[in-house]
């Protein structure tokens, strides 16, 4: 694993943000909302200049993307980025990011999903962690300003009654965070995923498909992607809930690929799709990626320590 790291400095009051989409566009409402929040934490907070421009399915070209997309990592003001969603085509401009600007100038980025490809693009070229995370419901709120505002760790624990709970392997680990989305991350192998010696590596996917998971899980292992791995840490996998295939469950896929690794596994974290608070709105906590954390399946518990310093 890569010794040098970058830590971009916290927030503080009166920083500006900026509202930017890498991957599929928003509409209007919810670029207004994400910047309600972020001004609601004292923060300013501006947008790309294509923000919502569309292009298919994308927000835009990929030229105007990657635009948008610098621009925030090369405008000196700009303190952190927000991903306005994730969806499709990050994954087209991340290995064109300014990679000499980002280490001039580190800032953190917010966002999941298909953020997952500019996440692993800017910790294997740069050794910069992001947040896995979003602004929508409390806890993934609540969860974003602490690390983006302050250097305290945070603390996911073990949901009993997420799908993923019932996958665990005991033991202890200590590592770095690296990973994402499951589909992004295997997609990635050859191209943008770093050296994961030492890692504990963090998954989470929102399809159903039994398929699809053992391709990805194969992939990632058969390539050598996940060899020197201390511990792997899931989040959602709530779209499997109750999908069964020919008798076997999603549960079943993940307990076979990740038994074998021979490393602690602790499932049930909340974090990732498909996941609701009390109040049936969608809702997450976040997770500093590239960050040093520590795993106990015993507690429940995946301490990781801050982004920002």
């Amino acid at each position: 694993m890569k010794t040098d790291y970058l830590s971009p400095p916290k927030l503080n009051k009166g920083d500006l943000v900026r509202l930017v989409s890498p991957a599929s566009y928003p509409d209007q409402t919810s670029v207004e909302y994400q910047k309600s929040v972020l001004e609601s934490w004292g923060l300013r907070c501006d947008t790309g200049a294509h923000v919502l421009s569309e292009c298919g399915y994308m927000a835009g070209t990929d030229a105007e993307r990657l635009a948008d997309l610098n621009n925030a990592i090369r405008d000196p003001e700009v303190r952190a980025i927000v991903a306005t969603r994730g969806g499709a085509g990050a994954y087209r401009i991340a290995d064109d990011i300014d990679f000499e600007a980002v280490k001039a100038d580190p800032k953190p980025l917010v966002g999941f999903s298909d953020i997952t490809s500019l996440h692993l693009s800017l910790f294997e070229k740069c050794g910069l962690g992001g947040i896995h995370g979003c602004l929508y419901g409390n806890t993934a709120q609540a969860a974003v300003k602490q690390l983006l505002l302050s250097t305290d760790p945070i603390t996911l624990e073990c949901k009993p009654e997420a799908v993923s709970a019932q996958v665990q392997f005991p033991g202890t680990a200590k590592g770095r965070v690296i990973g994402g989305n499951l589909q992004l991350l295997a997609t990635s192998v050859g191209i943008r995923v770093p050296d994961m010696e030492g890692a504990i590596l963090f998954i989470e996917h929102d399809r159903a498909g039994l398929g699809t998971t053992d391709r990805y899980l194969t992939q990632l292992n058969r390539s050598g992607a996940l060899d020197g791995i201390v511990g792997v840490a899931l989040g959602s996998f709530e779209k499997a809930r109750d999908h069964v295939d020919r008798g076997f469950s999603k549960l079943d896929v993940l307990n076979d690929h990740l038994g074998k690794l021979k490393v602690p596994v602790l499932g049930g974290l909340y974090a990732g799709h498909d996941l609701f608070a009390k109040d049936g709105e969608h809702d997450q906590s976040a997770i500093p990626l590239g960050s040093m954390a520590e795993l106990d399946v015993e507690q429940g518990t995946l301490v990781v320590e801050s982004l920002v310093c």
